[in-house]
């Protein structure tokens, strides 16, 4: 963060990013794609010819509490981002900070919509954990520059990241990399295009410094956390037991069943 808000040297070469598609987000998503490389994919997620397994023993254990806590990271966004402008003493200011709020909150929508249809047209159905992930990915599109855009193209901007987020999913399908809540997608891959969409709205910004900002941040954070992930899984460990993954950590360390859910 010292390379960018500290003044530091990418703050002299010109980057930009408001609040932290790329100093906040991004950086967890790599730090998570280094996770998933050493850690590996669940037992079973992948068949022996290399496709994804049937999600349901993978299936998020309660669509409900997930759209609860998506619900709780949207109305903190607005703090997150509005917060970002750092004072609020002024009319100039206090507008700012509305406006800031518009757009993540449109930015927010925009990627919930264009996941919902992303998947309705591709995959045949809406898939409303698609379209959760499409949220955060919109906010953290948006997250680089949530001030100068219309609401129009907080919209776009937060659309293109739901896409993303679908998308990117598919690929680390692909490539077999198990993201097992969508970090990777929602942050990483949805962070990078907020940041490098900074000038399509913002004219004090060019696309060489974001670009810079974008490969130099990522990859420094890339590299140190595959070197910790390592060092953590061949000393005291980074997997869970056998057991605990076919059976679920409620069972295997506390004996009891945390979601007895039936359709």
């Amino acid at each position: 963060m010292g390379w960018q808000w500290g003044g530091g040297w990418l703050a002299a070469a010109g980057f930009s990013d408001f609040a932290g598609s790329t100093l906040v987000h991004s950086t967890g998503g790599a730090a998570a794609l280094a996770g998933a490389i050493i850690l590996g994919p669940r037992l079973g997620r992948f068949t022996k010819s290399g496709d994804a397994a049937p999600v349901k023993p993978f299936a998020a254990s309660s669509i409900p509490l997930v759209t609860l806590g998506i619900f709780v990271l949207w109305l903190g966004w607005f703090g997150f981002n509005g917060g970002s402008q750092l004072a609020m003493g002024t009319a100039d200011d206090a507008i700012a900070v509305s406006t800031i709020f518009m757009n993540t909150f449109l930015a927010g929508a925009g990627g919930v919509m264009a996941a919902a249809i992303a998947t309705r047209l591709n995959f045949g159905k809406t898939d409303v954990v698609q379209m959760l992930n499409g949220c955060i990915g919109g906010l953290v599109a948006i997250t680089a520059e949530p001030l100068m855009p219309s609401p129009l193209a907080a919209i776009l901007i937060g659309g293109v990241g739901g896409i993303i987020v679908v998308y990117g999913t598919k690929f680390l399908l692909s490539v077999k990399i198990d993201d097992v809540v969508g970090a990777i997608p929602a942050h990483l891959f949805a962070g990078v295009w907020g940041t490098l969409a900074v000038p399509i709205t913002n004219p004090d910004t060019s696309f060489g410094p974001q670009l810079l900002g974008v490969i130099s941040i990522n990859a420094f954070v890339f590299v140190i956390a595959f070197i910790v992930w390592t060092i953590m899984k061949n000393t005291f460990g980074i997997r869970l037991s056998k057991e605990a993954e076919l059976k679920g950590t409620d069972v295997s360390e506390t004996g009891v069943i945390a979601y007895a859910i039936r359709d």
